[in-house]
Protein backbone atom coordinates (compact mmCIF):
# COMPACT_ATOMS: atom_id res chain seq x y z
CA UNK A 1 0.00 0.00 0.00
CA UNK A 2 2.91 2.35 0.69
CA UNK A 3 4.04 1.67 -2.87
CA UNK A 4 0.69 2.83 -4.28
CA UNK A 5 0.79 5.98 -2.19
CA UNK A 6 4.37 6.73 -3.26
CA UNK A 7 3.54 6.25 -6.94
CA UNK A 8 0.41 8.39 -6.65
CA UNK A 9 2.44 11.10 -4.96
CA UNK A 10 5.05 10.96 -7.72
CA UNK A 11 2.39 11.08 -10.45
CA UNK A 12 0.80 14.07 -8.73
CA UNK A 13 4.10 15.97 -8.59
CA UNK A 14 5.01 15.36 -12.24
CA UNK A 15 1.39 15.58 -13.47
CA UNK A 16 1.57 12.12 -15.05
CA UNK A 17 -1.20 9.76 -16.00
CA UNK A 18 -1.03 6.68 -13.75
CA UNK A 19 -2.22 3.12 -14.28
CA UNK A 20 -3.38 0.68 -11.60
CA UNK A 21 -3.28 -3.03 -12.34
CA UNK A 22 -6.23 -4.07 -10.20
CA UNK A 23 -7.76 -7.52 -10.26
CA UNK A 24 -10.90 -9.58 -10.60
CA UNK A 25 -10.18 -10.67 -7.03
CA UNK A 26 -11.94 -7.48 -5.87
CA UNK A 27 -15.19 -9.31 -6.71
CA UNK A 28 -14.38 -12.11 -4.25
CA UNK A 29 -16.72 -15.10 -4.47
CA UNK A 30 -19.27 -13.26 -6.61
CA UNK A 31 -23.02 -13.24 -6.16
CA UNK A 32 -23.44 -11.72 -9.65
CA UNK A 33 -22.35 -13.58 -12.77
CA UNK A 34 -20.69 -12.47 -14.99
CA UNK A 35 -19.13 -9.65 -12.97
CA UNK A 36 -19.74 -6.07 -14.18
CA UNK A 37 -17.69 -3.12 -12.93
CA UNK A 38 -20.58 -1.72 -10.89
CA UNK A 39 -20.71 -4.87 -8.74
CA UNK A 40 -19.20 -4.14 -5.31
CA UNK A 41 -18.06 -7.70 -4.71
CA UNK A 42 -18.38 -10.35 -2.01
CA UNK A 43 -15.08 -10.47 -0.13
CA UNK A 44 -14.27 -11.87 3.29
CA UNK A 45 -12.13 -9.07 4.82
CA UNK A 46 -10.45 -11.38 7.34
CA UNK A 47 -10.11 -14.56 5.27
CA UNK A 48 -6.92 -16.25 4.13
CA UNK A 49 -7.20 -14.58 0.70
CA UNK A 50 -8.16 -11.16 2.00
CA UNK A 51 -4.68 -9.62 2.08
CA UNK A 52 -4.56 -9.58 -1.72
CA UNK A 53 -8.27 -8.94 -2.31
CA UNK A 54 -8.58 -6.08 0.15
CA UNK A 55 -5.17 -4.67 -0.78
CA UNK A 56 -6.33 -4.19 -4.36
CA UNK A 57 -9.69 -2.78 -3.24
CA UNK A 58 -7.89 -0.30 -1.00
CA UNK A 59 -5.55 0.68 -3.83
CA UNK A 60 -8.55 1.41 -6.05
CA UNK A 61 -9.94 3.63 -3.28
CA UNK A 62 -6.67 5.57 -3.09
CA UNK A 63 -6.57 6.08 -6.87
CA UNK A 64 -10.08 7.47 -6.97
CA UNK A 65 -9.47 9.65 -3.89
CA UNK A 66 -6.47 11.20 -5.62
CA UNK A 67 -8.56 11.73 -8.75
CA UNK A 68 -11.35 13.44 -6.81
CA UNK A 69 -9.09 15.55 -4.59
CA UNK A 70 -6.31 16.43 -7.03
CA UNK A 71 -7.84 15.98 -10.47
CA UNK A 72 -5.30 13.31 -11.34
CA UNK A 73 -5.52 11.30 -14.54
CA UNK A 74 -5.93 7.68 -13.50
CA UNK A 75 -6.65 4.44 -15.32
CA UNK A 76 -7.82 1.41 -13.34
CA UNK A 77 -8.04 -2.01 -14.99
CA UNK A 78 -9.48 -5.07 -13.30
CA UNK A 79 -7.47 -7.93 -14.74
CA UNK A 80 -8.91 -11.44 -15.01
CA UNK A 81 -6.71 -14.56 -15.05
CA UNK A 82 -3.88 -13.93 -17.51
CA UNK A 83 -1.49 -16.51 -18.93
CA UNK A 84 1.16 -16.90 -21.59
CA UNK A 85 4.86 -17.54 -22.19
CA UNK A 86 7.38 -16.31 -19.61
CA UNK A 87 5.21 -17.17 -16.64
CA UNK A 88 7.29 -18.49 -13.78
CA UNK A 89 6.96 -22.29 -13.58
CA UNK A 90 6.61 -22.12 -9.81
CA UNK A 91 4.29 -19.12 -9.52
CA UNK A 92 1.43 -21.19 -8.12
CA UNK A 93 -1.09 -20.19 -10.80
CA UNK A 94 -3.39 -22.80 -12.18
CA UNK A 95 -2.26 -22.62 -15.83
CA UNK A 96 1.45 -22.94 -15.04
CA UNK A 97 0.77 -25.62 -12.41
CA UNK A 98 -1.28 -27.76 -14.79
CA UNK A 99 1.15 -27.39 -17.70
CA UNK A 100 4.24 -28.26 -15.66
CA UNK A 101 2.49 -31.23 -14.04
CA UNK A 102 1.24 -32.47 -17.43
CA UNK A 103 4.64 -32.13 -19.12
CA UNK A 104 6.26 -34.07 -16.29
CA UNK A 105 3.44 -36.65 -16.24
CA UNK A 106 2.84 -35.87 -12.60
CA UNK A 107 -0.68 -35.85 -11.12
CA UNK A 108 -2.59 -32.69 -12.06
CA UNK A 109 -3.92 -31.15 -8.87
CA UNK A 110 -7.55 -30.08 -8.82
CA UNK A 111 -8.92 -28.36 -5.75
CA UNK A 112 -12.45 -29.32 -4.78
CA UNK A 113 -14.46 -31.14 -7.42
CA UNK A 114 -12.93 -29.09 -10.24
CA UNK A 115 -16.21 -27.49 -11.33
CA UNK A 116 -15.21 -23.99 -10.22
CA UNK A 117 -14.71 -21.72 -13.22
CA UNK A 118 -12.24 -19.11 -14.37
CA UNK A 119 -11.84 -17.00 -17.51
CA UNK A 120 -8.36 -17.01 -19.05
CA UNK A 121 -6.98 -14.09 -21.08
CA UNK A 122 -3.88 -14.51 -23.24
CA UNK A 123 -1.20 -11.97 -22.41
CA UNK A 124 -1.09 -10.38 -25.90
CA UNK A 125 -4.79 -9.55 -25.69
CA UNK A 126 -4.37 -8.09 -22.22
CA UNK A 127 -1.48 -5.81 -23.23
CA UNK A 128 -3.52 -4.54 -26.16
CA UNK A 129 -6.30 -3.71 -23.69
CA UNK A 130 -3.82 -1.79 -21.52
CA UNK A 131 -2.73 0.29 -24.50
CA UNK A 132 -6.28 1.10 -25.54
CA UNK A 133 -7.18 2.05 -21.97
CA UNK A 134 -4.15 4.32 -21.51
CA UNK A 135 -4.89 6.04 -24.83
CA UNK A 136 -8.57 6.58 -23.98
CA UNK A 137 -9.99 10.00 -22.96
CA UNK A 138 -9.15 11.18 -19.45
CA UNK A 139 -12.78 10.94 -18.32
CA UNK A 140 -12.58 7.14 -18.66
CA UNK A 141 -10.85 6.44 -15.36
CA UNK A 142 -12.27 2.98 -14.88
CA UNK A 143 -12.43 0.54 -13.38
CA UNK A 144 -12.57 -1.41 -16.62
CA UNK A 145 -12.71 -5.21 -16.73
CA UNK A 146 -10.01 -6.64 -18.99
CA UNK A 147 -10.30 -10.36 -19.51
CA UNK A 148 -11.59 -13.07 -21.80
CA UNK A 149 -15.28 -13.86 -21.19
CA UNK A 150 -14.75 -17.49 -22.18
CA UNK A 151 -15.50 -19.46 -19.00
CA UNK A 152 -13.98 -22.87 -18.23
CA UNK A 153 -14.10 -25.28 -15.34
CA UNK A 154 -10.83 -26.48 -13.90
CA UNK A 155 -11.62 -29.94 -15.25
CA UNK A 156 -12.02 -28.48 -18.76
CA UNK A 157 -8.72 -26.60 -18.43
CA UNK A 158 -6.91 -29.75 -17.28
CA UNK A 159 -8.43 -31.75 -20.16
CA UNK A 160 -7.31 -29.16 -22.72
CA UNK A 161 -3.76 -29.13 -21.34
CA UNK A 162 -3.54 -32.93 -21.24
CA UNK A 163 -4.75 -33.09 -24.83
CA UNK A 164 -2.31 -30.43 -26.10
CA UNK A 165 0.66 -31.94 -24.24
CA UNK A 166 -0.22 -35.55 -25.03
CA UNK A 167 0.11 -36.23 -21.32
CA UNK A 168 -1.36 -39.19 -19.47
CA UNK A 169 -1.06 -37.45 -16.10
CA UNK A 170 -3.93 -38.44 -13.80
CA UNK A 171 -6.19 -35.92 -12.10
CA UNK A 172 -6.08 -35.79 -8.30
CA UNK A 173 -8.38 -33.85 -6.01
CA UNK A 174 -7.36 -31.85 -2.96
CA UNK A 175 -9.60 -29.93 -0.54
CA UNK A 176 -10.94 -26.62 -1.83
CA UNK A 177 -9.18 -23.67 -0.12
CA UNK A 178 -11.23 -21.35 2.08
CA UNK A 179 -13.04 -18.53 0.23
CA UNK A 180 -12.02 -19.87 -3.18
CA UNK A 181 -14.37 -18.25 -5.74
CA UNK A 182 -16.80 -20.68 -7.36
CA UNK A 183 -17.17 -18.65 -10.55
CA UNK A 184 -15.20 -15.97 -12.35
CA UNK A 185 -16.18 -14.39 -15.67
CA UNK A 186 -15.79 -10.77 -16.77
CA UNK A 187 -18.55 -8.65 -18.21
CA UNK A 188 -16.49 -6.75 -20.80
CA UNK A 189 -19.33 -4.61 -22.14
CA UNK A 190 -17.57 -1.41 -21.04
CA UNK A 191 -14.27 -2.39 -22.69
CA UNK A 192 -16.12 -3.25 -25.89
CA UNK A 193 -18.10 0.00 -26.02
CA UNK A 194 -15.53 2.47 -24.66
CA UNK A 195 -12.31 0.95 -26.01
CA UNK A 196 -13.51 -1.13 -28.96
CA UNK A 197 -11.50 -3.91 -27.35
CA UNK A 198 -12.17 -7.59 -26.90
CA UNK A 199 -9.79 -10.56 -26.74
CA UNK A 200 -9.08 -12.49 -29.93
CA UNK A 201 -7.03 -15.49 -28.75
CA UNK A 202 -8.99 -18.58 -27.74
CA UNK A 203 -7.86 -20.70 -24.80
CA UNK A 204 -6.48 -23.52 -26.94
CA UNK A 205 -4.69 -21.05 -29.23
CA UNK A 206 -3.05 -19.36 -26.27
CA UNK A 207 -2.16 -22.58 -24.50
CA UNK A 208 -0.05 -23.83 -27.43
CA UNK A 209 2.77 -21.21 -27.21
CA UNK A 210 2.50 -21.28 -23.42
CA UNK A 211 3.04 -25.04 -23.35
CA UNK A 212 5.91 -24.72 -25.84
CA UNK A 213 7.59 -22.18 -23.57
CA UNK A 214 7.35 -24.42 -20.50
CA UNK A 215 8.42 -27.46 -22.48
CA UNK A 216 11.59 -25.66 -23.64
CA UNK A 217 12.21 -24.45 -20.09
CA UNK A 218 11.98 -27.95 -18.65
CA UNK A 219 14.13 -29.43 -21.43
CA UNK A 220 16.87 -26.97 -20.50
CA UNK A 221 16.80 -28.47 -17.04
CA UNK A 222 15.12 -25.54 -15.33
CA UNK A 223 12.72 -27.71 -13.40
CA UNK A 224 10.52 -25.96 -10.83
CA UNK A 225 11.44 -26.41 -7.20
CA UNK A 226 8.93 -28.26 -5.07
Amino acid sequence: MHGAINMLGLAKRVKAKIFQASTSEVYGDPAIHPQPEHYWGHVNPIGIRSCYDEGKRCAETLFFDYRRQHGMRIKVARIFNTYGPRMHPNDGRVVSNFIVQALQNKPITLYGDGTQTRSFCYVDDLIEGFIWLMNSPDDLAGPVNLGNPGEFTMIELAAAIRDLTGSSAPLVHEPLPQDDPKQRQPDIGLARSALSWEPKVTLREGLQPTIAYFDALLRRGQSPRR
